[in-house]
């Protein structure tokens, strides 16, 4: 697949750059916003593209032609308020969608935040962003996208193990970003995560093994 990879420059971004690009099943172009940003890729011999999540959505389906998938690693980030929150983690989402239909892309991977769809679970502290992802992966489910949610737990700066635990419903946890980077790679074409969403922790069981019974 040629996958259009929204939010290449962040933190899960950069690993699924690094991913994609040495993947024999895939390729990769990184859309970012900033042109220093696509420089860099492009040093590289990264296809990269410049567009804005606030910007107008005409860029994005300008990006998203002739590819066979989108992933959204896109976000925030902490240090925003939370006004940022609504314009990129549900404004900004919700016009990649739409981008996507028009660009005739059919397949889509959202990065989303563990248990985002049960408000039982939300952390009080970024409330606002749970109910951002929460919006956004309901509109993602009720577009025409074939999408898969994933739904990673606290997020770490450490070395993937390979081995994670994926379902509907899982215990608080933590996992590196490199584990949810390959866990979102490979479910780009496991069958088993169509039209589903999951948490996503550490655990016991391979990426490919996991994915494969979620």
């Amino acid at each position: 697949m040629n996958v259009l990879l929204i939010g290449a420059n962040g933190q899960i971004g950069k690993h699924l750059v690094d991913l994609l690009d040495k993947s024999n099943e895939h390729t990769v172009r990184a859309m970012v916003r900033k042109e220093e940003q696509a420089e860099e890729l492009k040093k590289k011999g990264i296809d990269a593209v410049l567009a804005n999540l606030e910007g107008g959505a005409d860029t994005i389906v300008k990006a998203a032609r002739g590819c066979d998938a989108v992933i959204f690693a896109a976000g925030s980030g902490g240090s925003t308020g939370y006004d940022k929150t609504l314009l990129i983690d549900l404004d900004g989402a919700v016009k990649t969608f739409e981008a996507a239909e028009k660009a005739g892309v059919e397949r889509y991977v959202m990065v989303s935040a563990f248990q985002a769809n049960n408000r039982e679970k939300w952390n009080e502290k970024i409330k606002p962003y749970y109910v951002a992802k929460h919006y956004a992966d309901k509109m993602l489910e009720e577009s025409n996208l074939n999408y898969t949610i994933v739904r990673p737990g606290g997020l770490l700066n450490e070395p993937g193990t390979g081995k994670i635990a994926a379902s509907e419903n899982l215990e608080r946890g933590s996992i590196p970003r490199e584990d949810v980077a390959r866990a979102v790679m490979e479910s780009l074409t496991e069958e088993n995560t169509y039209k589903r969403s999951f948490d996503l922790m550490s655990g016991d069981t391979s990426i490919a093994e996991a994915l494969k019974n979620v």
